[in-house]
């Protein structure tokens, strides 16, 4: 890797600043250590931010949580108020990478990662996503891509936090030139489904302070995935449902599926379809058919759309169970 500053800020403003002169951020390590020694990424400074104030927080709420981008994978997994009141999430964390990862890794860092895509980083390959001119998992190794995207690119998103806060109805509160913005998570996600270069909507500098996440008493929510090894893998395909439950019937119902496209994957009409149902297995399939219509399967990735057929169907009756 080159050589580069590091600095620790002390305050979120001091953070943007520093950023501003071609510095990225540094909390858990995750994603920007593997990128540094790939040589995809070669900043000027390395910004510690794990010593920011205001970060490092689970506040419960009777109208809405706040979690703190410092927050790591393992506190959120951990916590029994997050695990009584937003049970999908904590499921989600629980299922990022390993013990030792997610001791490190933090909300921020999970939400803001870059794409895994097996050509994005090798450091000898120029993809689409670096700039090239080729997408090459299209017609190469497409095993672990995305069957939807708005762009030639199909590098899909792999944040496992953001496919259960999506479904959560979370936003993410940023600071972005010198202001405090807040965005849904499918606006965090949006710029990656028609720029290819892009792994979300955050610009350089930006700075993720924290997740609010709205809380009912009668919400339920549940996240499950399928990977090749049960510890220590990305998903093959995810999905996270949440809904306010009375008896079997569903209300404000939101199904979203993770690692098939590179925006957390939510239909309108599927979450218009479960209003008010009494959900059975009939209806779990319907609601299915319709956030999968219009795939594109690959030569390798053909077998996601069966899977998240069953992803959807078993992740919706949790919501009862």
């Amino acid at each position: 890797m080159n050589s580069f500053q590091y600095v620790t800020a002390q305050t979120p403003e001091s953070a943007a600043d520093l950023a501003s002169g071609g510095g990225v951020y540094l909390a858990g390590g995750i994603d920007i250590l593997g990128e540094l020694k790939e040589y995809l990424a070669q900043p000027k400074t390395l910004i510690n931010i794990k010593s920011l104030p205001d970060t490092h927080e689970i506040k419960p709420g009777g109208q809405s949580w706040a979690i703190g981008a410092n927050v790591t994978v393992a506190q959120i997994a951990a916590d029994e108020g997050i695990r009584k009141t937003f049970p999908g999430l904590a499921q989600a964390a629980l299922e990022v990478g390993s013990p030792q990862i997610r001791n490190v890794a933090t909300v921020g860092g999970n939400l803001s990662q870059h794409s895994r895509c097996w050509y994005y980083r090798h450091r000898d390959v120029h993809c689409l996503k670096k700039g090239g001119a080729t997408c090459y998992a299209r017609e190469g190794e497409n095993k672990y891509h995305a069957i939807f995207s708005g762009n030639p690119c199909i590098s899909p998103v792999v944040s496992n936090l953001a496919i259960a806060m999506s479904a959560l109805d979370a936003t993410v509160i940023l600071l972005r030139d010198k202001k405090i913005t807040r965005l849904p998570i499918a606006e965090l996600y949006s710029a990656a489904w028609v720029n290819p270069l892009a792994h979300n909507s955050l610009n350089p500098g930006d700075l993720i302070l924290r997740v609010e996440l709205p809380a009912s008493a009668r919400l339920k929510s549940a996240y499950t995935q399928v990977s090749e090894k049960s510890d220590f893998d990305w998903a093959l395909v995810s999905c996270a449902a949440a809904a306010t439950v009375d008896g079997e019937r569903l209300s404000g119902a939101r199904v979203v599926l993770g690692a098939i496209s590179p925006v957390p994957h939510e239909v309108k009409a599927a979450n218009a379809f479960l209003e008010g149902k009494k959900l059975d297995d009939s209806v779990a399939a319907q609601a299915a058919a319709l956030v999968l219509k219009g795939a594109t399967l690959l030569d390798h990735n053909a077998y996601k759309a069966p899977m998240a057929t069953a992803l959807i169907r078993r992740t919706l009756l949790k919501l009862i169970g």
